[in-house]
């Protein structure tokens, strides 16, 4: 039985069997405690026994990190702090940790150290919550698709596009890195490879979802992407997830209307069902922040910055107004941004910032934002100067979600693919939809990592996912 059931049922007077991993050992003259967790829940299960239970050759083994099996009877607690406990009547080792050598001791580890150690961090009360927070959100993201009528699309991991036209992409080969068949011209002669041409782990499944819209109207993917950007920043990793609805007849007000319910969804159903671990979280972020200045804390507690979410309609505004809000703005006639504000930059997570947290006090969606700063496919306005993108503002963050209504008309998507530099040959099939049954089309892209990080207040990317791909770090 699972200590999460076990704590919820208190089934006092039965004889249960806990397993799971040693938090700490107390052994006083009268009785011993011994705490336990299995992971299933933030909240420990205590154990306590009277001497001469445990044998002294078992009791000298069950140590912190230590894997053990308790069998005894649950009865209500004489202590505080927890409402059970379990009377020990049988105690069994699976598996023993050094003290000496076993990092996980109980005092408080930095984040850093725990990085090091990323195939023992799951065990500690804030990695746990992160996961069991990771694998709600997960949940809740497949849930709400399904319940829409939307159909989950597997799209390739391997690919011969480029969906953003950034170039930082990770390359697939079976070719002999020191003896590669090359042309005439001395490059690599990728027609000898696998799969017979150039191929990269995927950037966005997004090309490849919009195919799959064209036919069954309203679908998701859910998958893992890959950027080589040569970044440490806290908010990159080379090996990251992505949700990306993609939704045929959808125009850009509907894509909207489904970005804000959707994130309303998935953050609502994070609070009703992942209380215990938010509130751990909300009070180790109380402590995190009392270590800051002032004017570098946060203005709202954790679950307070989640309702705030939930519970506000979000502001819509064209990128030329937001524009015109920042210029107007007393933090930019004081020279207070960082980045100059004007017409055509793309704004900067401090902007985006101030109009959520400052000016609005809400969060944001942008849309119509300038072409040359924005993807290829993105439709074009009737201006010839904007796009119809959107993006989602979240306080403390700023931009959650990226999207836009697609371009469907054929000569002026060709004409886009040709003025960033994309050859027609490598999408040929994107752009052949254009051609064979066009229609409006719209969808959106949110990291899952970015949206984790939102959830649990974390603020470095490399600690809302196991075991996080950055430069130079592979580890685990």
């Amino acid at each position: 039985m699972q200590i999460k059931q076990i704590l919820a049922e208190a089934l006092v007077g039965e004889e249960i069997t806990v397993k799971g991993w040693v938090r700490t050992k107390r052994v006083q003259p009268n009785v011993i405690f011994i705490n336990i967790n299995d992971g299933s829940v933030i909240h420990n299960i205590q154990a306590v026994a009277e001497p001469g239970v445990i044998d002294e050759d078992t009791l000298k083994l069950i140590t912190t990190g230590s894997c053990v099996a308790i069998t005894g009877t649950l009865i209500e607690s004489k202590g505080s702090g927890q409402r059970v406990e379990v009377q020990v009547k049988t105690a069994q080792v699976y598996g023993t940790a050094d003290p000496e050598k076993y990092p996980l001791q109980p005092k408080k580890h930095s984040l850093e150290f725990l990085r090091e150690i990323a195939h023992l961090r799951p065990r500690t009360n804030t990695f746990s919550a992160i996961l069991r927070i990771r694998h709600s959100l997960a949940y809740a993201i497949h849930k709400y698709f399904n319940d829409n009528g939307f159909f989950y699309l597997h799209t390739p991991i391997i690919t011969g596009s480029d969906a953003e036209g950034a170039g930082e992409m990770f390359r697939v080969s079976t070719l002999d890195p020191k003896n590669p068949p090359l042309n005439e011209d001395g490059s690599i002669n990728y027609k000898e490879d696998f799969f017979g041409k150039e191929t990269n782990l995927t950037v966005s499944g997004q090309l490849e979802g919009e195919l799959g819209a064209m036919a069954l109207s309203k679908i998701y993917t859910f998958g893992p992407t890959f950027r080589a950007e040569n970044s440490n920043t806290a908010r990159h990793l080379a090996e990251f997830w992505m949700i990306e609805p993609e939704v045929a007849f959808y125009e850009l007000e509907d894509n909207m209307r489904l970005a804000e319910d959707f994130t309303k969804y998935v953050i609502n159903y994070a609070l009703e069902n992942c209380a215990d671990d938010l509130a751990f979280l909300e009070n180790r972020l109380k402590d995190e922040e009392k270590t800051k200045k002032a004017d570098e804390r946060s203005e709202l507690a954790l679950i307070e910055k989640l309702r705030f979410v939930v519970d506000n309609e979000y502001v819509k505004l064209t990128y030329t107004e937001a524009i015109q809000i920042l210029l107007s703005s007393k933090r930019h006639k004081e020279g207070k941004f960082q980045y100059p504000v004007q017409w055509g930059i793309d704004l900067q997570s401090e902007h985006e910032r101030y109009l959520v947290e400052k000016h609005f006090k809400k969060p944001v969606i942008l849309t119509n934002y300038p072409k040359d700063i924005k993807a290829f496919y993105m439709k074009l306005d009737e201006d010839g100067k904007t796009v119809r993108a959107m993006d989602v503002l979240f306080p403390g963050i700023g931009e959650i979600i990226g999207g836009s209504q697609r371009e469907d008309n054929y000569e002026k998507l060709l004409q886009r693919t040709k003025d960033v530099g994309i050859h027609e040959d490598t999408i040929w099939w994107y752009l052949e939809t254009r051609q064979f049954g066009t229609a409006p089309h719209s969808g959106f892209g949110i990291g899952f990592e970015r949206l984790v990080m939102f959830v649990t207040g974390m603020t470095n990317i490399r600690d809302v996912i196991p075991f996080p791909r950055t430069p130079k770090s592979a580890e685990f």
